[in-house]
């Protein structure tokens, strides 16, 4: 890692060289911004130092796509255990509805207690 600050002259000062890395230009999704919300309340230190680093934007668009899947694969896998199918969509829409927001709050949890809030 080279450590060496650069300058450059404009008229009789020496400027250093600074700049920021360059910053993904992905949207921050609903998980990301729930991390962002507990690193800033609950753990200043390594918000501070993902801030410093000029990490923080990249941990929060992992930790937003992670936790998407996590949620999505949780549904698939509580829907085929609970049985909720196209058929009981077809022919009963509110059971389905009542099923599927009661299996999607279940996985929203977990992923919030294993990935969000840790």
């Amino acid at each position: 890692m080279n450590n060496k600050i650069t300058y450059h002259k404009e008229g009789d000062y020496f400027i250093p060289d600074l700049y920021l890395p360059i910053q993904p230009k992905k949207q921050i999704g609903k998980y990301g911004k729930l991390r962002l919300n507990y690193l800033k309340n609950f753990n200043k230190g390594l918000y501070t130092e993902l801030l410093i680093d000029g990490t923080l934007k990249q941990h929060l668009l992992d930790i937003d796509e992670c936790a998407n899947e996590k949620v999505h694969v949780l549904i698939k896998q509580f829907a085929k255990s609970e049985n909720v199918n196209e058929y009981l969509k077809e022919h009963h829409q509110m059971e389905w509805v009542q099923a599927m927001n009661n299996i999607k709050n279940r996985a929203e949890e977990i992923v919030l207690n294993e990935i969000i809030y840790v």
